[in-house]
């Protein structure tokens, strides 16, 4: 499959801004089950410079220095990018099959085997998902018992999120603490997300927030508007011995045709499609269009 994806961020500013240092991170990866066509990216005012650096989690980003005043800034990234849902398919039928029992994951996490050491980045907490409550780990363990396979485990507390939390757009952003998340089962998929990641960090295990997109379907007989879509998230849990498989709380389903990777890291922090600093005063104010398209398969 083929899509096509246009993300425009824009920041609308209260007084007038004569100098700013942003990261935008945009480009979405190259995977093994994914593969970047074309990529290209607007930015206005035009940037005095710009240069792009791979992160340590193999996201791309793009620094960008402006010195002419301006009152807005405008960041549009398109892309055109191919789905080997097939290879996906292929691949977590794998880690099914090869997954163990949750005693055996920490048993091999615990250990110091080469395989397991790069995971072990994505088990501390982090800037937005600090340590949970101990309310947040039992709420985990009701899933993750000692003789439990893992791949069920974690089929079983997505499935848990989905009927639990309520989907709310507006109650949250992305400082609310995940504890207020809990307390009134409501959020959106990036607080799915990392609840989700903060409960199974609680219990042990090696989880990563994924960020990108997800096709969205117009109801029978309707137009699809153009920059409905939104930004999705989701989120990763390492099987040792099996390896990483993704999981949407949102929409209980485990990713394959319709998930778009952008980028990947241990919290929504590391893969924010913009952020910076800005020499300036007052308000600003932040807009976000994303639009994603299927495109016939040449």
């Amino acid at each position: 499959m083929v899509y096509t994806i246009y993300h425009k961020t824009e920041f609308d500013y209260e007084g007038m801004v004569t100098f700013s240092h942003n990261i935008a991170r945009l480009k979405p990866k190259n995977t093994h089950f994914q593969k970047l066509l074309n990529f290209s990216m607007q930015i206005e005012p035009l940037a005095y410079e710009e240069n792009d650096f791979i992160d340590i989690f193999g996201n791309t980003n793009t620094h960008i220095l402006i010195r002419e005043a301006h009152q807005s800034l405008s960041l549009i990234g398109q892309s055109t990018v191919e789905i080997f849902s097939d290879k996906l398919e292929q691949h977590n039928a794998l880690v099914r099959e090869n997954s163990v029992s949750y005693a055996k994951a920490k048993e091999i996490l615990s250990g110091f085997s080469h395989d397991d050491t790069s995971v072990k980045l994505f088990m501390p907490e982090s800037e937005f998902i600090p340590k949970a409550s101990k309310r947040i780990q039992d709420y985990a363990l009701e899933s993750f018992y000692e003789t439990r396979d893992m791949f069920e485990a974690a089929s079983e507390l997505m499935s848990r999120i989905y009927h639990d939390f309520k989907f709310v757009s507006g109650f949250s952003d992305v400082m609310t603490p995940i504890e207020d998340i809990f307390d009134a089962k409501q959020g959106v998929c990036q607080d799915f997300t990392q609840f989700a990641i903060a409960a199974l960090r609680s219990i042990g295990l090696p989880a990563r927030y994924m960020s990108g997109y997800i096709e969205t379907i117009p109801k029978e007989g309707e137009e699809k508007l153009f920059g409905v879509d939104a930004s999705h998230a989701w989120f990763a849990l390492y099987i040792p011995s099996a390896g990483w498989v993704g999981f949407d709380p949102t929409n209980n389903v485990i990713p394959t045709h319709q998930h778009i990777l952008l980028g990947s890291g241990r919290d929504y922090n590391d893969i924010a499609p913009l952020k910076g600093v800005v020499l300036s005063s007052g308000k600003s104010k932040l807009s976000i269009r994303v639009d994603v398209r299927k495109e016939p398969y040449l």
